[in-house]
């Protein structure tokens, strides 16, 4: 492979982590205030159906962002009231979300099944950058969401691991219980990260229907909610990690696509499961190496009642 085509993969690579990006860094957030949150890709559909429809409907893209962004939110909302006030099962909760935003995003864009997306964000290419040899095709010629999930990643890092705040969502993940006695509301604190998270995960759905793949088809999503509650995994609930994860099974995506243009005879089938066997290759691997030190939250998955301190 000459330097070219490798500078175009590496490319893609970016481009196809973003969606994944956005959901990881959403699920991240959510699980680490304590609760598991496993309909990502209901609530990735959810946007991504919303994201099309405003943005067909009005013209603009950003609005199509924010009503992916509401519709992602209203999801992750309704998680939150189920586990957090009413203390269900986090688990059967999220994989319902999954199922009834699969359903949902159907119906909503049944009328819409194939149709073009006429209104698309342009690459912003950023001045001197991108003309750096290699690296500037890269890193500096994509639209602004590409740029727009890395700062998010990044200050998400900052905000987690050095300020006041991020203190009280990790402590709160870690031990309720004691959050609580300090007098911190681990409910709002929950409900916080939750529905900002959800927001995260619509906001990679619209992120997939607005530019990856500008159109609408059915669970176009493809399984990436899925990856990405791996990728958490794979990243150790640490962001700056979760950067590098997202574009690895990017690279992964593109590369599936890039061989088949090469001519490599490998069966269509396989090359469709390739980004999901790496998946569980990379969880196995992390599971083996990190059996004991795994870095989820404390608390991850278990409902806090204060009345039982």
């Amino acid at each position: 492979m000459d330097i070219i085509a490798l500078t175009a993969l590496l490319a893609a690579s970016i481009a196809a982590g973003t969606a994944i990006l956005f959901a990881a860094a959403g699920e991240l957030l959510t699980e680490r205030s304590g609760i598991l949150n496993l309909g990502v890709e209901g609530m990735m559909l959810v946007g991504a159906v919303l994201g099309f429809i405003v943005t067909v409907n009005t013209g603009n893209h950003w609005l199509g962002v924010i009503g992916a962004l509401v519709g992602g939110g209203i999801m992750a909302a309704l998680h939150a009231v189920v586990t957090i006030s009413l203390r269900a099962n986090q688990v059967v909760s999220g994989l319902a979300l999954t199922i009834f935003g699969t359903g949902l995003s159907g119906f909503l864009g049944k009328n819409y099944e194939g149709a073009p997306m006429l209104y698309q964000f342009k690459d912003l290419n950023i001045p001197v950058l991108q003309d750096i040899p290699v690296l500037g095709p890269i890193f500096f010629q994509h639209d602004i969401m590409v740029f727009l999930a890395m700062i998010l990643a990044a200050g998400m890092w900052y905000v987690l691991y050095r300020t006041s705040w991020g203190i009280t969502i990790r402590s709160v993940g870690e031990n309720p219980q004691a959050a609580d006695a300090a007098g911190i509301n681990v409910a709002r604190v929950r409900y916080f990260c939750t529905i900002s998270g959800g927001m995260l995960a619509g906001l990679g759905g619209a992120y997939i229907s607005l530019v990856y793949a500008p159109t609408w088809q059915q669970n176009m999503t493809a399984g990436r909610g899925w990856i990405a509650v791996a990728l958490v995994i794979f990243a150790l609930w640490n962001p700056t990690r979760a950067i590098l994860g997202a574009y690895l099974f990017g690279g992964v995506e593109a590369l599936t696509f890039r061989l088949q243009t090469m001519g490599i005879h490998i069966s269509s089938f396989f090359l469709v499961m390739f980004p999901y066997i790496v998946t569980i290759l990379v969880l196995v691997l992390v599971t083996i190496r990190r059996r004991q030190d795994a870095g989820a939250p404390e608390a991850l998955g278990l409902s806090y009642d204060r009345e039982e301190r």
